[in-house]
C-alpha cells in the first residue's frame, strides 16, 4: 500500500520565501506521487508550525512528512519529537534542506530557486518511502567521569560534578593540579589573588570524597564508547612516598643538579628533586627521571650511581627503584581539559628572545609578580637584578601573523598586559610602562574600563604597531617599532621587553585527540561539534571539551566552559540509560568478504572482525553514521541504515529529470 505523505514548507521569514515562492511550491509538491497534505507557513519550527503539522499527521494519517526548511543540523530532533509525539515514528519524517541548499544560493532568481525547492522536496520524498520505521538504542551507562587536565577548567567541571554526586578521576601529566593559572598573580579586572583563589579550590579537590586525582599520568589507551569508555592511566613515578615525606627539605639541599625551573620559566634554577610550584599543596617534593643523575649513563665520580637524596631522608620517604604503573578508570563521559602552552619565544628570532636575558615571556613576567616567585615579587631584571625603570610590553607576538605564525588571536593578551603594566607601575612609580598593540580587544564586562584606568591613572603609554626588532644596545634594549597614527618610525630604550606571546595547544594534543578519537582543527585546537549549537561537544559522543585546549580564552571563559560541559553531562547522567541514534551503518553479510578495510578506515572504532563469521560487525553504541565504511567498502556491502545507495539514486534521478533546477 502506497505510504500518504505530507509536506510542510517554511518560510523562514524572509530566508525563504524572498527567494522562493513558497505558495508555488506548495502547490507543486501536492501533485507528486504519494503526496496527501502540502502547505506552507512562516516559522513552522514554531510551537504553532509543530502543531500544525502533529494535526494533520492525526487527522490524515500520514505515514511519512517532509518539512522543508533550514538544515536538519538545527531543526531536525524538533519535527521528529513532534511526529513522534502523535504515533508517527519519528525517523519516517525528513528535512528537505531548502535554506542553505537553495534559496540562499539563488537569491536573485526566484523560479530557478522554486523549481530547485520542489526538486529536493521531491528527492526527500521518494527517500521517505523507503526509510524503515525504526527505534532508538539503548546503551548501559557508568555515571563516572575523566578528567584529562589539572588545570582550572578540569578542577571546575570537576568539582561541579562531584558536589553533583558523581565518581570524578582527573589525570594530570605534571606533577601538581593548577595548571598554567598556578604561574598567575592576580587577575584582571579586578586583581584578585589568584594563589588565594587557586588554593581553595585545590584543597577542595583533594579533600573531596567522590574525586581521585592522578598525577605525573596521561591517558595512555582509551577503549569503549559514551556510557562506557574504560581508560588506562599511565603513571609516572614520583620516587618520593607522599605518605612518608614530611617535607622537611633535606634532599632539596644535597641534589648537586641544577636546571631550568619551567614552573619559573627558567628565571630560577632547581634540582633533579624539586618542589613543582609554591603552593602549599604541592609541599612533596617530585624527582624528574630526566634530570636526575642516578639514571644517567654516566656513573658518579666515585664510580657509583647518585643517591644523594636517599642518603638524606631521613624518613626513607625515597625509592629510586620505583617504576611506572598502569591503572584502569570505568567511565561514562569525559572532560577534554588540556589546556594550552605559550608559543616558544626562540620562534621570534628578531626579539632577540632566547639569547638576550631581559626579552621574556607573560608568564615569565607572572612569576616576577608572584611574592612566592623567584624574585620574591619584585619585578628586577633577569640579567643583573636590577629594577627596571623602561618596561616594553609587546602584544600579538606569533599571533595574527598568518604568513610566519598563527593565524588567529589569542584573546586575553590585551587585558593580561593591561594588568600587568598596571602591577608593574603600581610597583615601580617612577618606571615607564610602553605598550606595543595591533588593537586593544577588551571585550566583556568591565574590561574596556580597565584599559582606560590603566592609561589614566598609571600612565601607560600606548603605541599602535607592529615591533620590528629588538636588540640589545649600550646598557639598554633597544626596541624598533613604528607608531601608525602619527605615521613615525620609533626608537624605544628599555631595560625590559615582556612577550604576549600565542597561546597554542598543549603539547602532544595530536597524539592524545587520535587516542581520545576527537578530532582538532588546522591549529590543533580540539574541534566542538557546533561552535553555536554544540560549543562543548567533541566528535565522539560522551566526549566533551572545557578551556583553552579547545581554543584561547581568560579564566572566566574557561571556568563558564568547564560549567557548562559538566552541565551537559550532568544532564546526559539524569537518566538511567543512554538512547542513540539508529541511523548508524550496518553490513549485507552475503556480500562482505571480510576484507577489514572498513575496520581501518572506521575513525570512531566502531567495526570489528567476527572471529567465527569472518564478517565484519557494527558497534551500534559507537558507530556515528559517518559514511566513511560505505565509501570505502570495495563490495558494497555496508550501507547506512535510511540512507541506503538506492535511496539516493533514486534522489538524483529526481534532480536529473529536473535539469532546469540543478
Amino acid at each position: 500500500m502506497e505510504k500518504k505523505l505530507g509536506v510542510f514548507i517554511c518560510w523562514c521569514g524572509s530566508n525563504i520565501a524572498s527567494s522562493v515562492d513558497v505558495d508555488k511550491a506548495a502547490a507543486e509538491a501536492a501533485k507528486l506521487d504519494g503526496v496527501v497534505h502540502a502547505e506552507n507557513y512562516m516559522y513552522m519550527c514554531s510551537d504553532p508550525g509543530q502543531q500544525l503539522v502533529k494535526d494533520t499527521i492525526t487527522e490524515k494519517g500520514l505515514d511519512g512528512v517532509v518539512v522543508a526548511c533550514c538544515s536538519p543540523r538545527m531543526h531536525e530532533n524538533t519535527f521528529r519529537k513532534a511526529a513522534g509525539s502523535v504515533g508517527l515514528n519519528s525517523y519516517l519524517l525528513e528535512i528537505a534542506n531548502i535554506r542553505e541548499q537553495c534559496s540562499w544560493v539563488h537569491q536573485n532568481n526566484k523560479p530557478l530557486a522554486t523549481a530547485k525547492a520542489v526538486s529536493i522536496i521531491e528527492g526527500t520524498l521518494d527517500k521517505v518511502k523507503e526509510n524503515l520505521p525504526l527505534e532508538t538504542i539503548t546503551i548501559d551507562l557508568t555515571k563516572r567521569v575523566c578528567v584529562v587536565g589539572g588545570g582550572i577548567a578540569g578542577i571546575m567541571s570537576a568539582l561541579d560534578l562531584a558536589n553533583a554526586g558523581y565518581d570524578v578521576v582527573i589525570i594530570e601529566r605534571e606533577p601538581a593540579i593548577g595548571g598554567h593559572m598556578s604561574q598567575i598573580s592576580q587577575t584582571f579586572p579586578y586583581f584578585h589573588n589568584v594563589p588565594e583563589l587557586l588554593k581553595k579550590k585545590i584543597d577542595e579537590v583533594n579533600a573531596h570524597p567522590r574525586i581521585k586525582v592522578y598525577v605525573n599520568s596521561e591517558v595512555d589507551v582509551l577503549d569503549g564508547y559514551v556510557g562506557n569508555f574504560n581508560v588506562t592511566i599511565k603513571t609516572r613515578p614520583a620516587f618520593v612516598d607522599s605518605a612518608k615525606c614530611t617535607a622537611c627539605g633535606k634532599c632539596l639541599e644535597v641534589c648537586p643538579v641544577k636546571v631550568d625551573d619551567e614552573f619559573n620559566r627558567g628565571l630560577s634554577q632547581r634540582g633533579a628533586i624539586f618542589r613543582y610550584n609554591q603552593l602549599e599543596t604541592a609541599k612533596i617534593p617530585v624527582l624528574e627521571q630526566g634530570d636526575c643523575l642516578h639514571f644517567a649513563d654516566s656513573d658518579s665520580e666515585d664510580g657509583g650511581k647518585c643517591t644523594a637524596c636517599v642518603d638524606a631522608c631521613p624518613e626513607d620517604a625515597i625509592d629510586l627503584g620505583t617504576i611506572r604503573s598502569l591503572n584502569e578508570e570505568f567511565v561514562g563521559a569525559i572532560v577534554m581539559a588540556t589546556g594550552y602552552d605559550l608559543y616558544s619565544p626562540t620562534n621570534m628570532p628578531e626579539y632577540g628572545a632566547g639569547k638576550i636575558p631581559d626579552v621574556i615571556d607573560a608568564l615569565a613576567f607572572e612569576r616576577l609578580l608572584d611574592p612566592k616567585g623567584p624574585t620574591k615579587g619584585q619585578v628586577l631584571r633577569p640579567s643583573d637584578g636590577a629594577v627596571p625603570k623602561k618596561v616594553v610590553f609587546i602584544q600579538c607576538v606569533g599571533s595574527r601573523d598568518p604568513e610566519r605564525h598563527k593565524a588567529y588571536c589569542s584573546r586575553a593578551c590585551c587585558m593580561y598586559t593591561a594588568k600587568q603594566a598596571r602591577l608593574y607601575r603600581q610597583q615601580v612609580e617612577e618606571g615607564t610602562a610602553y605598550i606595543s598593540y595591533m588593537d586593544i580587544r577588551s571585550d566583556s564586562k568591565d574590561f574596556e574600563e580597565f584599559v582606560q584606568k590603566g592609561m589614566e591613572e598609571e600612565n601607560l603609554v600606548y603605541i599602535r604597531g607592529r615591533v620590528a626588532k629588538v636588540i640589545e644596545g649600550d646598557g639598554c634594549l633597544q626596541v624598533f617599532t613604528s607608531d601608525t597614527l602619527s605615521g613615525r618610525q620609533v626608537v624605544i630604550e628599555a631595560d625590559l621587553v615582556v612577550l604576549a606571546m600565542a597561546m597554542e595547544p598543549k603539547a602532544g594534543i595530536r597524539e592524545l585527540a587520535k587516542k581520545m578519537n576527537v578530532t582538532i582543527d588546522g591549529d590543533a585546537f580540539l574541534s566542538e561539534t557546533h561552535i553555536k549549537l554544540y560549543p562543548v561537544e567533541s566528535s565522539t559522543k560522551g566526549v566533551y571539551l572545557a578551556g583553552c585546549g579547545q581554543s584561547p580564552k581568560d579564566i572566566t571563559d574557561t571556568v563558564s566552559q568547564a560549567l557548562a560541559t559538566a552541565g551537559k553531562i550532568q544532564t546526559m547522567f539524569s537518566n538511567e540509560t543512554l538512547i542513540a541514534d539508529p541511523l548508524i551503518a550496518e553490513v549485507k553479510d552475503d556480500v562482505c568478504s571480510g576484507c577489514g578495510i572498513c575496520i581501518e578506515i572506521c575513525p570512531y572504532g566502531a567495526r570489528l572482525m567476527n572471529e567465527f563469521t569472518r564478517i565484519s560487525d557494527v558497534n551500534q553504541a559507537v558507530c556515528q553514521g559517518c559514511g566513511a565504511c560505505i565509501a570505502a567498502c570495495p563490495n558494497k556491502a555496508c550501507e547506512l541504515i535510511n540512507s541506503t545507495s538506492r535511496q539516493f539514486l533514486r534522489t538524483i534521478g529526481d534532480f536529473a529529470s529536473r535539469s532546469e533546477a540543478v
